[in-house]
């Protein structure tokens, strides 16, 4: 997030890449000591509707410009026309990019490994739930983010193709943004919209920060290295590690510029933990058996299968990789937790009450219409 943020001051306003890796380190780190998550959730909800109506409009200016009529919806007719295997899921073997979307299998394969860590074990995205007044409340906000999330490829999947069918003049695809925004939105507008982006980036940097020091402090400092803190002590702790992972953060950022894509690498080397924490998570969670020794060993078998699969198997894509990994510690978790166990259920495992599963009216309705509308939308762009 640092990176590719400080890559947009770059590319709009020539700001040199370390600079505003650094400025925005300390923006999110003062803005994250000053208000904690109730200023994350409070500036969220103003940010959610300029990022949508900013990044909107962006998309409609984009579009504008491809083809030779105007309108945002003739230069949708004109891409399709331009760049039809651009709007396909599904891709071809032989295409270069099979690597990273591996045909059919990008749909029933890795990326439903990548989704439940990412939006069910991630404590930086689940901090949002956890911190809702009620479980009906929870409930309705992810399913009011599922229709944000249906949003995201006109807002951030078409101006990238936009980009592509223009032969945009940049270096890496992840210029792709920032160069539109240069180009083809107004001077008051682009700030409009740039606002919103820097905005939902600091605040996507503290939610992090949060995240950081809320696990540092009481999955390891409290739970391993003084049990019997005070408050005080374990409010300092958690601020000191978060200062400490942004300071980390802003040293590591500046090297993914010799990477092509920020995003695929991300995706790839948290690909390598994902498996396991994805594992743990659903077996800690609807398996009895499973032991805490299981899962810590779970996850380290994890980093290694992933890290065995991609230097033994420098072909396979990384989706394909994440499904092979988390079978073998599906596997390997399930035999511990047996051996170890002894076939008993394990006394400290969790246990749910049926009425943690219910769901009202409301919810079941729009939850049902966001799956409707996902079906629809992958089978026009199979």
């Amino acid at each position: 997030i640092l990176y590719l943020g400080a890559l947009s001051l770059q590319t709009i306003f020539n700001v040199k890449l370390i600079y505003g890796i650094w400025g925005l380190a300390m923006f999110a780190l003062v803005y994250n000591i000053g208000g904690g998550l109730k200023s994350i959730a409070a500036t969220d909800i103003i940010q959610v509707f300029f990022l949508i109506a900013g990044g909107l409009l962006t998309t409609f200016l984009a579009l504008d410009a491809v083809g030779d009529v105007s309108g945002p919806f003739h230069g949708f007719s004109q891409l399709l026309k331009d760049v039809p295997g651009k709007f396909h899921m599904i891709i071809p073997k032989g295409d270069p990019n099979f690597t990273y979307l591996p045909g059919i299998r990008t749909i029933f394969g890795g990326i439903w490994i990548a989704g439940i860590y990412y939006f069910g074990a991630n404590q930086y995205i689940i901090q949002k739930a956890l911190g809702s007044k009620s479980l009906k409340e929870a409930q309705r906000g992810m399913v009011f983010a599922g229709y944000l999330k249906l949003i995201l490829p006109v807002i951030v999947v078409i101006p990238g193709i936009v980009a592509f069918s223009l032969a945009a003049d940049i270096g890496k695809p992840d210029e792709a943004y920032p160069w539109l925004l240069n180009r083809f939105v107004p001077a008051g507008i682009k700030g409009f919209v740039f606002a919103a982006l820097i905005a939902a980036i600091v605040s996507s940097l503290s939610a992090i920060i949060n995240s950081t020091a809320t696990i540092f402090t009481m999955d390891i400092y409290k739970s391993y290295i003084r049990p019997g803190a005070s408050e005080s002590r374990l409010v300092l702790t958690g601020r000191v590690s978060g200062i400490m992972a942004i300071l980390i953060a802003a040293t590591i950022a500046p090297s993914l510029g010799r990477i092509d894509q920020a995003f695929q690498f991300i995706q790839e080397y948290t690909g390598m933990v994902s498996p396991g924490i994805t594992a743990v998570f659903l077996l800690g969670m609807f398996w009895k058996k499973t032991t805490s020794r299981a899962a810590f060993w779970g996850i380290l078998v994890s980093i290694v299968a992933s890290v065995g699969l991609k230097y033994g198997f420098p072909g396979m894509p990384f989706l394909d990789q994440m499904v092979v990994a988390f079978l073998v510690v599906t596997a390997f978790m399930v035999l511990f937790s047996l051996m170890e166990g002894r076939m008993a259920n394990d006394p400290r495992g969790l246990v749910f009450e049926s009425g943690l599963f219910r769901t009202g009216k409301v919810f079941n309705i729009t939850a049902t219409l966001v799956i409707v509308i996902l079906l629809i939308l992958y089978i026009v762009f199979w």
